[in-house]
């Protein structure tokens, strides 16, 4: 009889502590705690193929080749973090097919990167660009969004993170109406010019491997702070260096 009722008791406490095993399972808010389990993030590297976007003094740093294995290592930490991520290109190639005429191509070329990222109902876009003016003076890496209240949030986690890791710059995030896929764009998305390949000394930097992976685990912080924190941004904290916009490689506007 003693035997029966002791494992009794063992059975009812061995059913409990399943019961909280499972509740507690059940409760977790992501798979294995990674914090961006369940969302999807689509990344276009500009450019690409014959539309090698800016280049630096010599011609031998292109934008499309930058853009490309700086959003490889973005990737990489946003699929670390749970992340389901997707990207407009994987190679260099653009997404233009059998058109000839580089404003043909670069308008069939945007206008199927928008399908992609209409089709991918991602949680969020970022595209990836490198800057270039005619003066070599300026530098720092600056993100850009459509005036839209989370394209505007998404932009400035993501440059407050890039300031407060890299240190090389005092930009802020800077709102813009004529890229086009950020104006026709139905997530929250932004746009990030890494730095100036018309600046020597940030040219070099941007094709190190070491500066790209730091220049992503910003990127990736940001993104971050942006699904994490529900704060409104401060109206007064866009607009710095208002002057600087994107180059003309990466603001061309067409007719969806």
């Amino acid at each position: 009889m003693k035997y029966k009722w002791t494992v009794g008791i063992f059975s009812t406490v061995l059913v409990f502590c399943f019961s909280l095993l499972v509740f507690s399972w059940q409760d977790t808010p992501s798979i294995g705690g990674l914090p961006l389990s369940g969302k999807v993030i689509l990344i276009d590297p500009g450019h690409g193929g014959p539309d090698g976007g800016a280049v630096n003094r010599d011609a031998t740093i292109i934008e499309k080749d930058i853009a490309l294995q700086m959003s490889f290592k973005i990737r990489d930490y946003l699929q670390e973090a749970g992340a389901l991520v997707l990207m407009t290109r994987h190679e260099d190639k653009d997404l233009a097919e059998d058109v000839r005429g580089y404003s043909k191509r670069k308008t069939a070329d945007l206008k199927k990167r928008l399908s992609i990222i209409h089709q991918s109902e991602a949680d969020l876009l970022l595209s990836v660009h490198m800057n270039a003016i005619p003066s070599a003076k300026w530098n720092g890496a600056q993100t850009f969004y459509f005036p839209l209240q989370e394209n505007e949030r998404l932009a400035i986690a993501i440059q407050e993170e890039i300031r407060d890791q890299l240190q090389n710059t005092q930009r802020l995030a800077k709102p813009i109406n004529h890229v086009f896929l950020l104006k026709h764009a139905e997530m929250p998305s932004a746009l990030l010019e890494a730095g100036f390949l018309s600046n020597p000394a940030e040219a070099q930097l941007l094709s190190q491997d070491s500066y790209q992976e730091k220049m992503a685990a910003a990127i990736y912080r940001g993104i971050l702070r942006f699904f994490y924190e529900g704060e409104t941004p401060n109206p007064e904290s866009s607009n710095a260096q208002g002057r600087i916009e994107p180059s003309v490689y990466d603001i061309l506007e067409t007719e969806a």
